[in-house]
C-alpha cells in the first residue's frame, strides 16, 4: 500500500480547494490537493459571469454596501440562508476581490466619462466618476439592488482560477491530478484522510492527513440535462454521504439556470442579460415584464426559470427536435461588446450552434445548474459528524445560499470561503494533534478493494452502470425538476428505491483495473442514486414552495413550519436517507418577508395552525 502523509488533503483542486490550499501552504503547512482533472480544467474555469462583492466603484452600484449585499442575498435564499453565514461573506467579499487583484486577476476597471449600457434591450447612458478610473467595474447581475458583480469579461472563472493555481504553485501546494477520492478514512469520530484511486494505473493509496476538505464541486450530473462538467458527479458528497455520519444539507434545493442552451445544455452566462440581453417566445416578444414588470429577465434564477417553463407550457415556446425552447436575444448590444465581454458566450454559440449571436437568437432553455445543498458544515466551514473535515465551495452547505443562490455568490464563495475556512483549518492544524488508527487505515483500504474486485468478477450481479445510470437520469427529470408535486415525487423516490437495488447489482463487462471510466462509473452509481434519493426524498417531505424548491400541490413558502434546513444521512444499508431538521438561522438579523419579485403567498411564522 503506498502512502502519502500531509498536514492538509483538499479533495478538489478548483476556486475554493486551491483558496483554502494557498491559506494552509501561506501558514507554512504541507498541502495535496487531489484531482481528477489537471487543476486548471477544474470546473470552476467554466464559470462566466464574475464574482458579487460590494466595492460600489461603478455610476450603477454608486452606495452598494455589504448591508445592500446581505439585504440581496437573504431575499435571493427565500429566507433559506444561515444568515451569520451572509453576513460573514457579503463583509468578506470586498477584500478577497481586491486580494484577488494584487495576486493578477485582470478585473474589468472603471472607464471614466459617459458610457452606454444596456437595459431591457434599451440603451441609457451613465456617467463614470473620473475619481474611479480604474477600479474594479462590475455589472448588473439578476436579484440584485446594484450593480456589484466583478468580472473579467465572461471568463471570471477562467481568470480566477489560473491565478490561484499560480499562487498555490509558487506556495509549494502539490496537486495529484487523475485521482478520485472513493471513501474516506475515519473511525466514526475523526477522519484521516482518504482512500485515492489512480485513475491512469487503478491503484489504490492511502491518503493521510491531520485535515481533510471536500471541494468537490456539485452534483449536478445526476440529472441527464444540465450546465455541469461530466465531473460534477457528486463524488465528493457520496464518501461524506458514505460515512453513515456526516450530512448533506438541503439536498431538495436544486437551482436550474435560465440560459442553458439547446441541446447541449450549455451555460450561457446571466451576464448576457445583466448586460441588458432580453428573452423572448416564439413570436419574438419579449415576455418577462408580463411577469415580473420590477426585475423582468433580471429576477432571481429561480423565478426566471419558472416564468420560462410557465410560458413554453402555454404553448409560447419554440418548437424543435430536441423539445421547446425560447430565445436569448442580445444583438442589440452590438459586435464590440458582445466580442470583448462576451466573447466565451460568442465562441460557444458558434462552435456548438452554428450560431452568431451578433445577428442570430439563441435557443436556451431551463437547466440543472447549481446543488444549494451539500457537506453540512458550521460557519468555519467544519463539516457535522466528523472532526477534522472541513468543506467548501459549491460541494459544502455553509450555508449563505438557502433555496436559491444569486448568481456571482457561488463563484465570490469560492474565493470568500476559502479564506475564512482555510483561516479556520490553519487554527485546526495549529492546536490539534491527529492519531493515525492503523486498523482504520487498513480496513477502508480493504473495503474498497473488495469493492473492486466484486465489480470486476459481478460477484453481486451484471447490472449494467449506464443502464442503471439513464434509469436514474429519467427518474429524476420527471419527478424532481423545476416543478414538483406529491404524485410525481412519490413515483420518484419508488422508481429511485428499485434503481438503488439495481445499482447495487452492477458488475463490469470490462476487466481492466486501470484507465477505465466504466469501473470508475461502476463504483460511483450506488452513491449518484442515493444523492438523487436524497434530493427527491427531501423534495417530498418539504411540504411548501420555498426558492428553488416548488410545490405545485403546496404553493405557499411555509415560515411556520418549513424554516428549517433538511439534514440528510444515511444508514448502511438503508433504502432511504434518514432526514433530520435543524432551524435555517440562528440569528434573524433580517426577519423573513417578501422577496419584492416572483409572486407567491407567505405562511408567516407566527400564523396559527389549521
Amino acid at each position: 500500500m503506498q502512502i502519502f502523509q500531509t498536514d492538509l488533503l483538499c479533495i478538489g483542486a478548483g476556486l475554493a480547494g486551491e483558496r483554502v490550499a494557498i491559506e494552509a501552504a501561506d501558514n507554512g503547512f504541507s498541502v495535496i490537493c487531489l484531482s481528477l482533472v489537471p487543476a486548471r480544467r477544474s470546473h470552476s474555469s467554466a464559470a462566466q459571469g464574475g464574482m458579487q462583492a460590494a466595492l460600489g466603484n461603478s455610476a450603477m452600484g454608486e452606495g452598494d454596501s455589504p448591508d445592500v449585499h446581505f439585504a440581496d442575498t437573504v431575499k435571493g435564499s427565500d429566507w433559506g440562508a444561515d444568515q451569520e453565514c451572509a453576513r460573514i461573506f457579503v463583509d468578506t467579499a470586498p477584500i478577497a476581490m481586491r486580494q484577488m487583484a494584487f495576486w493578477g486577476v485582470p478585473w474589468n476597471r472603471v472607464v471614466p466619462g459617459e458610457q452606454t449600457y444596456y437595459k431591457g434591450g434599451k440603451p441609457f447612458t451613465a456617467y463614470e466618476k473620473p475619481e474611479n478610473e480604474g477600479l474594479i467595474h462590475s455589472r448588473s447581475f439578476g436579484g440584485t439592488a446594484k450593480w456589484r458583480t466583478c468580472y473579467t469579461s465572461d471568463g471570471t472563472g477562467h481568470a480566477v482560477l489560473y491565478t490561484l493555481d499560480t499562487r498555490a504553485a509558487q506556495m509549494g501546494v502539490e496537486v495529484h491530478d487523475k485521482a478520485e477520492a472513493i471513501a474516506l478514512i475515519h473511525d466514526g469520530d475523526n477522519c484521516m484522510g482518504a482512500i485515492v484511486r489512480c485513475l491512469k494505473t487503478g491503484e489504490l493509496k492511502a491518503y493521510l492527513s491531520r485535515a481533510t476538505l471536500i471541494a468537490s464541486g456539485g452534483y449536478g450530473r445526476i440529472y441527464r440535462e444540465s450546465t455541469n462538467a461530466v465531473i460534477c458527479d457528486g463524488g465528493g458528497h457520496i464518501i461524506a454521504l458514505n460515512t453513515g455520519v456526516v450530512p448533506i444539507g438541503n439536498p431538495e434545493a436544486i437551482q436550474f439556470h435560465p440560459t442553458g442552451i439547446v441541446p447541449t445544455d450549455i451555460l450561457v452566462t446571466e451576464g448576457c442579460r445583466g448586460d441588458g440581453g432580453t428573452l423572448l417566445d416564439v413570436n419574438q416578444y419579449r415576455f418577462m415584464p408580463d411577469y415580473e414588470p420590477e426585475k423582468a429577465e433580471l429576477a432571481s434564477r429561480d423565478v426566471v426559470s419558472r416564468r420560462m417553463t410557465e410560458h413554453m407550457r402555454k404553448g409560447l415556446g419554440v418548437k424543435s427536435p430536441y423539445g421547446d425552447h425560447l430565445w436569448l436575444d442580445i444583438r442589440h448590444l452590438g459586435e464590440k461588446h458582445i466580442s470583448t465581454k462576451l466573447r466565451e458566450v460568442q465562441e460557444i454559440c458558434e462552435s456548438f450552434l452554428g450560431v452568431d449571436p451578433v445577428h442570430q437568437l439563441i435557443p436556451v432553455r431551463p437547466t440543472q445548474h447549481y446543488s444549494m445543498g451539500g457537506v453540512r458544515t458550521d460557519k468555519d466551514g467544519a463539516a457535522y459528524g466528523l472532526k477534522g473535515l472541513f468543506s467548501a465551495g459549491e460541494a459544502s452547505c455553509w450555508d449563505m445560499h438557502g433555496f436559491n443562490r444569486l448568481g456571482g455568490n457561488s463563484l465570490a464563495e469560492t474565493v470568500v470561503a476559502g479564506m475564512i475556512v482555510g483561516g479556520k483549518v490553519v487554527e485546526f492544524l495549529k492546536g490539534t494533534d491527529t492519531t493515525f488508527s492503523t486498523a482504520a487505515i487498513r480496513d477502508a483500504m480493504h473495503r474498497q478493494e473488495a469493492r473492486i474486485a466484486d465489480l470486476v468478477s459481478c460477484a453481486n450481479g451484471g447490472e449494467n452502470p449506464y443502464t442503471v445510470r439513464n434509469a436514474m437520469f429519467d427518474s429524476i427529470m420527471k419527478g424532481a425538476g423545476i416543478f414538483r408535486n406529491g404524485k410525481d415525487l412519490e413515483k420518484c423516490v419508488s422508481e429511485l428505491q428499485e434503481i438503488l437495488g439495481r445499482a447495487r447489482k452492477v458488475g463490469l463487462r470490462s476487466g481492466g483495473k486501470g484507465a477505465n471510466p466504466e469501473l470508475t462509473m461502476a463504483l460511483k452509481i450506488e452513491g449518484m442514486v442515493k444523492l438523487a434519493l436524497c434530493v427527491a426524498y427531501g423534495a417530498l417531505q418539504r411540504t411548501e414552495s420555498r426558492g428553488a424548491h416548488t410545490r405545485e400541490d403546496f404553493p405557499e413558502r411555509n415560515d411556520r413550519d418549513w424554516l428549517t434546513r433538511t439534514l440528510a444521512t444515511w444508514a448502511p444499508g438503508a433504502d432511504l436517507p434518514t432526514l433530520n431538521y435543524e432551524p435555517a438561522t440562528q440569528v434573524f438579523e433580517m426577519p423573513p418577508g417578501d422577496r419584492g419579485y416572483g409572486g407567491g403567498k407567505i405562511i408567516p411564522m407566527d400564523a396559527p395552525k389549521a
